[in-house]
């Protein structure tokens, strides 16, 4: 049977309804998500532009302008609203089919797993993560992130609502008095009054409740099509769940193998031993979330909003036509961010770690494999060239969060923490994980083979400052209690 698109499909009109002329023009380019949205929960915006009962009896509306009012009104808990995003990324994880684990499945990963730590004791002296192994659907995982990827677009979000609500607000100065909020709005078929109840809607409240769905929709999209791509809950290189727990999806890591040379069972030992060898970082390295998740908050909120060219974009709007108003948000330069020297060295900081984290599991992952799994090398090539391409849903992050999280030097991490193992062995090369400051730096990235040598510099350089306070301490001043300094001698009578 032919698909039809949806209009002619409900045998309704080309030209879509008032109705759904003013949902679309409130989410804007998120309009036909939106609308797919709303139908599938029941509520058929081009079916209520059709029945002439509802139009003749504005009593009939009360209820479902209440839902419109209530959507615009209540974005959710903060600058993302998070029902939504949580309702979308459900749907599109499922999309396709998302079967329950079976018993079978769930057992194959947990061997996976547990054989994984096992060969990863003989390659790095921090322990397993300990916690739960587990295989989880596209569903579980979305239930799981999607908290993490909520907190994490959210600074971004916040900054775009408060500039474009301050903007609007400013405008609303120029009403005359006694028109608050947005003017009457009405559409034909409609009678006149019918729509009153969204007319006193502060447009600055409207906006962030417009933003927020906008963002959710974002966020939700992107979340449900990374469900399907991830073969963990470490993949993205941050740490988006706090539990110490390793984790497969079954059905990603099956249809990767499809078409690969290498068995089943050997991808999935594969990718256990990443993910385990995340899990550990992630686990046993105290500072490393806290350090992580802050650097791309510190980077996200930031961000700044042009709001010259936002005041130029709305400055001759008329904020009673919707539709103006999403075209006029629509075109390009209004949220482009601003970087700030603060910001660049931020994301600097914040690259050369992700690399890190990437280029040590990387490495760790090899030194565990190369001995037990022979496809060990092309697995490996394989998966940092899709690590280092991204997909659709990281781009979309990227523009939630306001930056890639891809680790672009992912292969210069991997060998300077190869050659520090080579040098000074596991021990030392996992020790460096001790605290922040011993983490190399782009520098090393740069020049791995002079790591060791600036290394020695910085420790003698260190060693020479602290005996030169030594010196000027033990030169000073008796102490504040007024006691003697030993071997000075009594005050003469």
């Amino acid at each position: 049977m032919t698909d039809l698109p949806d209009d002619a499909a409900r045998g309704g009109s080309p030209d879509r309804s008032g109705w759904e002329e003013l949902l679309r023009s409130v989410f804007g380019a998120d309009a036909d998500e939106a609308m797919r949205e709303l139908r599938a929960h029941g509520f058929d915006p081009e079916a209520l532009g059709a029945n002439s009962e509802l139009a003749a009896n504005p009593q009939l509306l009360g209820p479902i302008l209440e839902r419109v009012q209530r959507m615009l009104t209540q974005p959710g808990t903060g600058p993302v609203n998070t029902d939504l995003a949580h309702d979308v990324a459900r749907q599109v994880a499922v999309t396709g089919g998302d079967p329950v684990v079976t018993a079978g499945e769930a057992r194959a990963v947990v061997d996976a797993l547990t054989v994984a730590d096992l060969w990863l004791d003989t390659a790095t002296e921090l322990p397993p993560a300990g916690g739960t192994r587990a295989a989880w659907s596209r569903s579980e995982w979305v239930e799981r992130t999607l908290p993490a990827w909520n907190a994490l677009a959210a600074p971004v979000a916040a900054s775009m609502a408060d500039a474009l609500s301050g903007i609007l607000a400013d405008q609303l100065g120029d009403l005359p008095e006694g028109a608050p909020g947005l003017p009457g709005l009405d559409l034909p078929g409609l009678p006149a009054g019918a729509l009153s109840g969204l007319s006193g809607l502060d447009p600055a409240t409207m906006m962030r409740s417009m933003g927020s769905a906008m963002f959710g929709m974002q966020v939700g999209q992107a979340a449900g099509t990374l469900s399907r791509e991830v073969f963990g809950a470490t993949d993205i290189g941050l740490p988006l769940v706090s539990d110490p727990l390793t984790v497969l999806l079954p059905r990603n890591v099956t249809e990767f193998t499809e078409g690969l040379d290498a068995p089943l069972e050997e991808v999935r030992l594969f990718l256990a031993l990443r993910e385990a060898a995340h899990a550990r970082l992630f686990t046993h390295v105290p500072w490393l979330r806290a350090h992580l998740l802050g650097l791309v908050e510190a980077y996200a909120r930031g961000i700044t909003i042009d709001l010259q060219a936002l005041e130029e974009k709305v400055a001759d709007v008329d904020l009673s036509d919707m539709d103006a108003l999403r075209g006029a948000l629509s075109g390009g330069g209004v949220f482009s961010p601003q970087h700030t020297p603060e910001q660049t060295a931020t994301l600097a900081r914040l690259e050369t770690t992700l690399a890190l984290v990437e280029g040590w599991v990387d490495e760790v992952t090899a030194t565990a494999a190369l001995p037990q799994l022979p496809h060990a090398v092309p697995l490996r090539e394989m998966l940092r060239r899709r690590r280092a391409a991204g997909g659709p849903a990281e781009q979309t992050f990227a523009t939630l969060v306001g930056l890639e999280l891809r680790p672009r030097r992912s292969r210069d991490a991997a060998a300077l923490w190869a050659r520090i193992g080579a040098d000074s062995g596991p021990a030392a090369r996992d020790h460096i994980w001790d605290h922040p400051d011993l983490l190399p730096t782009a520098e090393d990235l740069d020049d791995p083979a002079g790591y060791a040598s600036r290394r020695t510099e910085a420790a003698e350089s260190s060693a020479d400052l602290d005996a030169a306070l030594a010196e000027i301490l033990g030169d000073g001043a008796p102490g504040d209690d007024g006691a003697q300094a030993p071997g000075e001698d009594e005050p003469k009578a």
